[in-house]
């Protein structure tokens, strides 16, 4: 399960945050997970409470924001919704579709004291 060490990453920049802005204690951390990305929200909230435990986020609540996927097609040259990594255009069917959104897995907002 990837998602501890992604979990463990956060908790590394919310600490790199903490030296740089002097704060006590995280009461929440809103990630941006990607439906089309390797992230799983389940399985990050399953692995929250055990990495937090003794950090400074200790006890702070996980938000979870889905990004729905979306790409740029090389056909009708307009961003079109995704549904999966590697779908063709839903407008006009061309195969050429680069992923613009849906794949991030990125520290949104933290709520400090």
């Amino acid at each position: 399960m990837h998602e501890m060490s992604l979990v463990e990453s956060v908790v590394a920049l919310v600490e790199d945050e903490r030296r740089k802005q002097d704060f006590s204690r995280v009461l929440m951390i809103r990630l941006k997970v990607g439906a089309l990305g390797h992230a799983e929200p389940d399985a990050l909230r399953f692995c929250f409470d055990a990495v937090t435990s003794g950090t400074i986020a200790d006890g702070a609540r996980l938000e979870i924001e889905t990004v729905p996927g979306a790409g740029w097609c090389f056909g009708c040259r307009q961003t079109v919704p995704l549904a999966e990594r590697f779908a063709a255009c839903p407008t006009c069917g061309n195969p050429r579709v680069r992923l613009t959104a849906g794949d991030e897995l990125r520290l949104a907002e933290m709520e400090v004291e």
